[in-house]
């Protein structure tokens, strides 16, 4: 009987222009959308091919995402307007039959409502598979197009489509039981989908509320389907908001029927409600939530490396608090109520796949800023205090929290949060804590665009958490050396201890010490030690106790400048390596002639899994030239060496057409060096940083060598990270960072020419709408014939 009436509700929807019109509507939407997107690529790709005879593909890029799930993508279109689509197609199925009287004959027949509510259901089902087929026409035509296209992103995208279309209808067909006017029915349609595709965003501050608009939220359920992964949870959403909505139009067509107090069919609707949102909550429980990604590169799981250091953290819960300052003014508005679905989504989602028991905790308070004030002593001079003279850090408080309009007292004073833990080390920004069986550590956030501690960053918390051993380094003192506590521009505080550099050794997983050679001996414990640029001679005392830490195998980072050879030479000597004499300078049109710009090597793009160094490989691999990626080194001298003990590879190489190893001092507040070989300069490709390994006790030494240390500095890291990160990384075994690559997209070429793709263009465009609207006129004149 369900299926008698579906039936005979497609032969009422293709026999009237509405369906046809919606048909038409969708696929020219479609079509456009998919071959402008595609044309591009063809177009671009003939030319890169005709013109850069090793163009190979478009790299890093997904053509399956790009054309399909990209922001602008066929999918993303098409869910953004159809909301516009489904009250058009709903409006009359059931106010139809309300209008025209024949509703009471159904109320007569002997076919139960809940049969009548599921056939038009059933038929509208059906009519959304002609629209999912039109999608389905440019997939099709996508995988003849596109190398190696993705088909499972694709099947995850189409089945959130179909999903959150029906449920689109299920929503129509109640309020097309509500009225006799299908226009009203259209327009309360269009009503009801908006407010629950923005239901998501209200009343965020208060708990229960928030979870349960955020439930009720039709916002963003696509998202992770149009991303490739599929869910339980998302998937039991749409089912119980279509079959909530399917209740509700049954009781309310048998409420016609009968004749009931109002509190009872009150009651049917709340009982309707009640279950719906039981069975949405244990569906969505992390425990019973069952995960597919369905994408060719798994984009949407965390790293298996990821994975078993989760899956070792099985002998109990992990708690995670999540600390949120009022007077954090760049980061309050991430860690508030209101941000609280967002933070969970964005950043734990992934991992409560592979360990449900995460427990989350919020705590908010305000205490100072060290965005105002750098020190707590001179706390009533900070900005804040300025800005409010005559009130107190509790009054100001009162004052930010009407800013941004929440309610100051869930926030804990100074006085309170300084009982339970001490924030001061982490500089009173939005920070989390990881709690597992005792241990705790810290995570922060960033001044970045993704903001959020990526896997790198909570892998090392969790290898922390874990008690694993962590590599150690320690930097040489007592010789003016750089040091890694102070801030000013040529030291190295930025890389080995700022807690606000997400790339710093602290957030990646080091351990990080200094050691006076003249006072202390060198730890045990030391995975690397790093002699960062001494400015005085090394006495007998220190020498004696590198030479042993290097005859012993140890690990080590050297670092010197140009004019302090004699420093660090007699200690090289043993390595038969050299700081040469004299200064390698680089004229050019910007920078004073001291700024060099040595290239990495095919021997440092093998560093580390650095994803930066990957592409530099495949980069020199598929070129066959190494003179690609370079950096800014701010004075440096050139290095010599020889293979003897140690196996000897260059890191860093100068060009020799424009630049050379000037004798003599060299003067930057004048006009530009000329290069004069009667004055001892020579001309020529110059090292100006190496690998040395060799085989002893068992293990793999490692040492690196640089004719600079400027380039490590506070002021120069930001462009150099990309090598130095991942020469900590060498030196220490390749252990930490915990590096989670990812392969890059197969679908990077497309497999069509410019003119095929503007056959396309023209098919369909013109051609196929053209045939619908031919058939649709065809088969609407023989019915009204008839």
């Amino acid at each position: 009987m369900i299926i008698k009436i579906a039936r005979n509700e497609l032969r009422n929807l293709f026999y009237s222009p509405v369906a046809w019109f919606l048909a038409l509507v969708f696929l020219i939407q479609c079509a456009i959308v998919y071959v402008n997107s595609v044309y591009p690529y063809a177009n671009w790709q003939e030319i890169f091919q005709r013109n850069t005879p090793k163009f190979k593909s478009f790299g890093e890029t997904s053509i399956t995402i790009s054309i399909f799930l990209g922001p602008e993508g066929v999918f993303a279109t098409v869910l953004q307007n159809l909301y516009l689509f489904v009250p058009l197609l709903t409006m009359g199925l059931i106010s139809r039959e309300i209008n025209n009287g024949s509703i009471q004959l159904l109320y007569s027949s002997p076919v139960k409502l809940p049969r009548i509510v599921l056939g038009k259901y059933l038929a509208v089902m059906v009519y959304n598979l002609l629209l999912l087929g039109i999608l389905g026409i440019f997939m099709v035509t996508g995988a003849f197009s596109i190398r190696h296209i993705d088909y499972g992103l694709l099947l995850s995208a189409s089945l959130g489509f179909y999903l959150m279309i029906c449920a689109y209808s299920a929503i129509g067909i109640f309020m097309s039981s509500l009225t006799t006017y299908q226009i009203i029915s259209g327009i309360s349609t269009f009503t009801i989908i908006f407010i629950l595709s923005h239901i998501g965003s209200l009343w965020q501050k208060y708990d229960f509320v928030r979870d349960l608009t955020y439930f009720l939220s039709l916002e963003g359920r696509t998202a992770k389907m149009l991303s490739g992964l599929i869910t339980t949870k998302d998937f039991f959403y749409f089912v119980i908001i279509a079959c909530m909505f399917l209740g509700f139009t049954i009781l309310r067509l048998r409420g016609e029927m009968e004749s009931r107090p109002w509190w009872i069919k009150a009651g049917r609707y709340t009982l309707i409600v009640i279950a719906g949102l039981l069975t949405g909550y244990f569906t969505s429980r992390p425990s019973l939530t069952g995960y597919w990604d369905t994408t060719a590169r798994k984009i949407n799981t965390i790293h298996p490396r990821t994975q078993e250091i989760v899956k070792s953290l099985k002998d109990g819960p992990l708690e995670v608090t999540l600390y949120t300052n009022l007077l954090d003014m760049g980061t309050v508005g991430k860690g508030l109520p209101e941000a609280r679905n967002l933070y969970l989504s964005t950043l734990w989602d992934p991992y409560l796949r592979f360990k449900p028991d995460i427990v989350f905790r919020y705590e908010y308070y305000y205490d100072y800023n060290p965005v105002f004030n750098n020190y707590l002593a001179m706390a009533t001079d900070s900005l804040l205090y300025k800005s409010m003279p005559g009130k107190s850090l509790k009054q100001i408080a009162v004052e930010m929290a009407k800013g941004i309009e929440t309610d100051v007292s869930i926030f804990k004073s100074p006085e309170e949060m300084h009982k339970t833990v001490n924030l001061d080390p982490e500089g009173y920004r939005l920070a989390l804590s990881l709690k597992y069986k005792g241990n705790t550590e810290f995570v922060r956030t960033f001044d970045d665009f993704e903001f959020w501690p990526n896997e790198s960053n909570l892998n090392a918390a969790f290898k922390r958490l874990l008690q694993a051993s962590l590599p150690k380094l320690a930097f040489v003192t007592g010789g003016y050396e750089r040091n890694i506590y102070k801030t000013g521009e040529r030291e190295f505080h930025t890389h080995v201890l700022a807690k606000h550099a997400r790339y710093s050794l602290i957030n990646t997983g080091f351990n990080s010490d200094t050691v006076n050679l003249s006072t202390q001996e060198i730890p045990a414990n030391v995975t690397t030690l790093v002699l960062p640029d001494p400015k005085m001679d090394l006495t007998p005392i220190e020498t004696g106790k590198l030479k042993r830490y290097i005859a012993g195998g140890g690990n080590m980072l050297i670092a010197g400048e140009p004019g302090k050879q004699q420093e660090l030479n007699p200690l090289l000597r043993e390595l038969n390596v050299q700081l040469m004499p004299g200064e390698i300078i680089q004229p050019s049109f910007n920078e004073t002639p001291d700024k060099v710009m040595p290239y990495l090597t095919l021997t440092a793009a093998e560093l580390s899994e650095e994803k930066v160094l990957t592409n530099l490989k495949k980069w020199i691999v598929s070129h066959n030239t190494d003179d690609s990626l370079k950096i800014i080194t701010p004075g440096v001298a050139a290095i010599s060496f020889k293979d003897s003990l140690f196996k000897v590879s260059p890191l860093l190489l100068t060009t020799e057409s424009n630049s050379w190893l000037k004798a003599g001092s060299l003067v930057l507040d004048s006009a530009a060096p000329v290069f004069n070989p009667e004055q001892g300069d020579v001309r020529g490709a110059f090292t100006t940083g190496v690998q040395l390994t060799r085989k002893i006790n068992g293990k793999e030494q490692r040492i690196a060598v640089f004719g600079d240390a400027d380039f490590m500095s506070n002021l120069r890291i930001r462009n150099a990270a990309f090598l130095l990160m991942p020469g900590y990384s060498w030196l220490n075994d390749n252990q930490y960072p915990i590096y989670t690559p990812r392969p890059d997209p197969k679908d990077n070429l497309v497999t069509l020419s410019p003119k095929v793709a503007g056959i396309q263009k023209i098919a369909y465009i013109w051609v196929v709408p053209a045939l619908l609207l031919l058939t649709g006129t065809v088969i609407l004149i023989r019915r009204k014939r008839k």
